[in-house]
């Protein structure tokens, strides 16, 4: 088996002279080939060297998606270290604090933006001896040093000590740590997961297995470096097949970063991109509005198009099958003059989405397959380096997550461990080469997950007869009725806010409860929409009362006689309605960092509210709490949307 640093070094001599990273840090991009990179490598491990790193010793690394980061990572593992990767959405001092210590971080790699995060820090963290600084520095003291600094004491080092540096590099073996990779402590102190050499390089050629990347491809890595499905089926897997990868044109602020998200696309013209659903979302919602800026005939012929194209498609591996197949010469037409101009939004080379991180809803799946550029499900977890499964162009089924990956093993279990047969949901285990050393300095936690070599997810899921993995929840997610039933409320809240405009965000809960309670978000903007059409204030009772009414009708729709009302059992739709005023966001920690709800928290901050929903007064929809709490989102300046 490869470590990283052997890997990276094939791969410079087989396609020394192709792109491999793409940075715009002017009017445009410019490109590194491999063997280009592998010099800067090289000089930043040396200058690593040189200032006292030994093997094992770890170093942290907070940044934007650069060129530096790849460089920065590389270095590190070629200096023997482990890199602890850090997402820049850490904004508390005590989530960085946490990482730095337990990890016993004696260095930080940091950009320009992320520095003043460690400077204001640093008195509290004893382990630190040096940041390195990426750019723009405004270095206070003699503990920081300039990432250029270290290159050129790199390039020093070299030239008297090549020797000593190929022999560091060389010692590196497959069972070294590569990354301690620190989850997003949604329920208790963040864990350390322990990825190994061997786990990074066995989860890219099982990769290979699911993903055909081809040695001319690029893709702008759009999800955060740190994170584990950007990490691995971008830097690593397009590292190995001799592609690019592009960082998007960060800016001062997350949000003008985002504003540059469009023209990069058009300017990279990706082959294939990595997507989370809060990314599909954005895209979609783009998508509409732009076509509905069209005009009413516009919009007309593209939602016809898609019917006709959801039709035609199916679920992807039946694509045409039955009488569906009269329709592909109108499709074609259809696709010639609305899709094909859509797919020029995005470069106009794309060829499909992977999509990771969460469960991306069927009509997502279903809209951006009609489009032309599939947004593939995939699933995985960073314990496991994350690749477990996905769809391919080769073999798709939308609604599911795809097929296994090759060279692992998995199984859906009982409460007890024990196999279960085709078709019946369970917990999903996993066994292969990809799954993590273990959780740093936490023995217990380890042997709780890890057990006779298997991976115990704590994903629940089934596998069909196809053999296409479905993913339908998390344990810990389980609504708990109180005879004791268990159900998965993850497809009805994707499918509430999926289907109605009027839902932005929503959670719902019973823990051994006699009917299950929901906490809704509501959207704004088409609130008011709403209540404008109708003619009132969004400041009257009136206003207050239809909205709440039209919350209520939305999700009637799922009961009996409703369009919706086979889609989920009855018996677990929400009773009654709580509705809140704010989002769930990062910023109050009530989403994580790949915008997963963390259920704890929201159970915890808004234990009183649930705890009303469950008495006689809060099943009337126009209760006080829920009249209140519509007034004041109504009459909200800004509205935060994540």
């Amino acid at each position: 088996m490869e470590t990283i640093p052997s890997f990276f070094e094939k791969s410079c001599q087989r396609f020394p002279d192709n792109i491999y990273l793409r940075e715009k840090t002017g009017v445009k991009y410019t490109g590194m080939t491999y063997m280009e990179t592998r010099v800067l490598v090289h000089r930043f491990a040396a200058g690593l060297i040189s200032l006292g790193i030994r093997r094992g010793d770890r170093i942290a690394l907070i940044s934007e998606g650069r060129n530096a980061w790849v460089i920065s990572e590389l270095g590190i593992l070629f200096a023997g270290a482990i890199n602890i990767p850090l997402s820049v959405k850490l904004s508390e001092p005590e989530e960085l604090k946490f990482r730095l210590n337990h990890s016993g971080a004696s260095m930080v790699v940091a950009s320009g933006n992320q520095a003043s995060k460690i400077r204001g820090i640093k008195s509290e963290l004893p382990h630190l001896e040096l940041t390195i600084v990426l750019d723009a520095p405004g270095m206070t003291d003699d503990r920081e040093i300039l990432f250029d600094q270290v290159l050129h004491a790199g390039q020093e080092f070299l030239e008297k000590n090549q020797v000593i540096f190929e022999a560091r590099w060389k010692s590196v073996v497959e069972s070294d740590v590569a990354n301690i990779c620190y989850t997003s402590g949604t329920t208790a102190d963040p864990k350390g997961i322990m990825l190994m050499h061997k786990n990074y390089i066995s989860n890219v050629y099982q990769g290979y297995s699911l993903m055909d990347i081809r040695e001319n491809f690029c893709t702008l890595l759009i999800l955060p470096w740190d994170h584990a499905f950007a990490h691995t089926a971008g830097i690593y897997c397009f590292m190995g097949r001799g592609a690019s990868i592009a960082s998007v044109q960060w800016g001062k602020t997350p949000q003008e970063s985002l504003r540059n998200l469009p023209g990069n696309i058009l300017e990279i013209r990706p082959q294939l991109l990595l997507s989370v659903p809060a990314l599909a979302d954005n895209f979609k919602k783009k998508i509409e509005k732009n076509i509905r800026g069209k005009g009413y005939f516009s919009a007309k012929m593209f939602h016809h198009a898609l019917k006709i194209a959801y039709w035609y498609n199916k679920e992807g591996c039946n694509r045409g099958e039955g009488i569906s197949w009269i329709a592909k010469p109108l499709l074609m037409l259809l696709d010639l003059l609305i899709f094909r101009k859509i797919r020029e939004g995005f470069g106009g080379q794309l060829e499909f989405f992977v999509g990771g991180g969460a469960l991306l809803d069927i009509e997502y799946q279903r809209f951006f397959y009609a489009l032309g550029f599939p947004m593939f499900q995939g699933y995985g977890l960073t314990e496991a380096s994350p690749i477990i499964s996905s769809n391919s162009l080769r073999l798709h089924k939308l609604g599911s997550s795809g097929k296994i990956a090759g060279n692992l093993e998995l199984k859906i279990t009982n409460d007890r461990g024990e196999s279960l047969p085709t078709g019946m949901q369970g917990e999903i285990a996993v066994k292969g080469a990809n799954v993590m050393k273990g959780y740093w300095r936490n023995d217990e936690t380890t042997q709780a997950v890890i057990r006779d070599g298997w991976l115990y997810t704590g994903d629940l899921g089934y596998l069909d007869h196809a053999g296409f993995l479905y993913v339908t929840g998390r344990y810990k997610s389980l609504l708990i009725a109180d005879d004791g039933e268990k159900y998965s409320p993850e497809g009805m809240e994707e499918s509430f806010c999926g289907e109605s405009d009027f839902i932005d965000q929503c959670m719902l809960y019973n823990n051994q409860c006699p009917f299950t309670v929901i906490l809704i978000v509501p959207a704004k903007d088409k609130i008011v929409e709403f209540l404008a059409h109708l003619g009132l204030s969004c400041s009257s009772e009136e206003g207050v009362t239809e909205a709440l009414k039209k919350i209520e009708k939305e999700l009637r729709e799922y009961r009996t006689g409703g369009r919706f009302a086979d889609r989920f059992p009855q018996r677990w739709l929400p009773a009654v309605i709580g509705i809140l005023a704010d989002h769930f966001t990062e910023e109050n920690h009530l989403v994580n960092s790949t915008m997963k709800m963390v259920r704890g928290k929201i159970v915890e901050q808004f234990r009183d509210r649930l705890d009303y929903l469950f008495t006689p007064e809060a099943r009337d929809i126009l209760n006080a709490k829920n009249k209140e709490s519509m007034k004041a989102m109504l009459n909200q300046k800004n509205t935060k949307v994540v």
